[in-house]
């Protein structure tokens, strides 16, 4: 056979080693442990107190799922409007402004946080009852740290001259969303992150979760708050239904005043002239009588109507599923401690063990620096 053709087998290539030598590192390490075992030491120590000042947190978390409008919903309304002679739109989901997804946004904004402020709540160690707002400004626990730094700025503030109407407004009890004050606006932004809505894009269920430092208050406040978002709610569904209805409620009383008033005088007509047989006599009365049977078409008219509206106040109160509701929590979901220390034992490690490497020229092959 004829090997003349077949090319020379290419030798196979070797591993490429890897750069980084291992037993020069841990060499390193080794060859300064003594100094490892005071910096973890320390870091341990100082990640402990770090961790340790941090104030606990409690989470509450609260679940609903609320009623949407529908058209079969409003076209029971408007077949029930139509039996008392009025015509109502049988719209869709589409005509409801406030849409599930806007209740985030909601709970957001300043009327809506403010109007927790006079809530009335108390530790789950004390039965003092206080505000919200007093709560917020008074009972908040800090680190030291964060102490120490407001106690020197407030100490600072305190020496400078104070204008008397600033000094008023800035420590003014009454709450005005308009205008708020440093303390209040401070307040406000700090409930963004204690009170927070979620709404499932897909099933529409609303979860409210509400962090504080005390159980209590978080279970309090998570109620409060979903007691508040259905109020709202219901408020804006029914705010047209109920002005209608209060409309109704006038012209009923009205139209009532009107036919107890004919009722009342074709009545005494009638009686007082039992036994007249002038034509005169009797075409008033007739008169009166028709008058009377004006008046009542009218007040029942007006009766249908009434029900009607009531009808529609009714229909237009949403109902709410409560999926979750508040409870106290038992574990607090924050800080979470042994991260924390884990975290800082790491740094420090990190740090230190690049210092020994950099030392003995071990850092930058680590690193693929030339």
């Amino acid at each position: 056979m004829n090997n003349q053709n077949i090319p020379p087998s290419t030798p196979p290539q070797k591993a490429k080693k890897s750069s980084i030598d291992y037993g020069a590192l841990w060499q390193s390490i080794n060859k300064r442990r003594k100094l490892f075992y005071k910096v973890l030491g320390i870091t341990f120590v100082v990640s402990c107190i770090i961790a340790l000042s941090i104030p606990k947190t409690y989470t509450c978390e609260v679940m609903l799922a609320p009623e949407l409008s529908t058209t079969s919903s409003r076209s029971s309304l408007s077949a029930l409007a139509a039996s008392f002679g009025m015509k109502i739109g049988t719209g869709a989901m589409g005509n409801e402004a406030l849409f599930p997804t806007l209740y985030p946004d909601l709970m957001n904004s300043v009327d809506f946080k403010t109007s927790l402020f006079p809530v009335k709540v108390h530790k789950l160690d004390s039965t003092r009852v206080m505000t919200y707002y007093d709560y917020l400004l008074d009972e908040q626990a800090r680190p030291w740290w964060t102490a120490a730094i407001f106690g020197i700025v407030e100490g600072i503030v305190e020496l400078m001259p104070v204008d008397s109407a600033k000094f008023a407004l800035a420590n003014k009890k009454e709450v005005d969303p308009f205008r708020l004050t440093k303390k209040q606006a401070s307040i406000v932004k700090s409930l963004e992150k204690k009170i927070v809505c979620d709404v499932d894009k897909k099933t529409m269920v609303i979860t409210i979760r509400v962090t504080d430092q005390d159980p209590w208050i978080a279970a309090t406040m998570a109620d409060s708050v979903k007691e508040r978002l259905q109020d709202f709610i219901t408020e804006y569904r029914t705010h047209k239904a109920r002005k209608d209805l209060d409309y109704n409620k006038k012209i009923y009383v009205e139209a009532k005043r009107d036919y107890d008033k004919a009722r009342q005088l074709y009545a005494t007509f009638a009686d007082a002239n039992q036994d007249v047989v002038l034509q005169s006599v009797r075409m008033k009365q007739q008169e009166l009588e028709n008058e009377l049977q004006l008046k009542y078409n009218v007040y029942s008219q007006v009766s249908l109507q009434l029900q009607a509206a009531q009808a529609k106040v009714q229909e237009e109160t949403p109902a709410f599923t409560t999926l979750e509701s508040a409870t106290v929590p038992i574990k607090a979901t924050a800080p979470k401690r042994k991260r924390i220390v884990f975290v800082f034992l790491f740094l420090a490690f990190a740090v230190t063990a690049a210092r020994s490497f950099n030392k003995d020229g071990l850092l930058k092959p680590l690193l693929g620096l030339s």
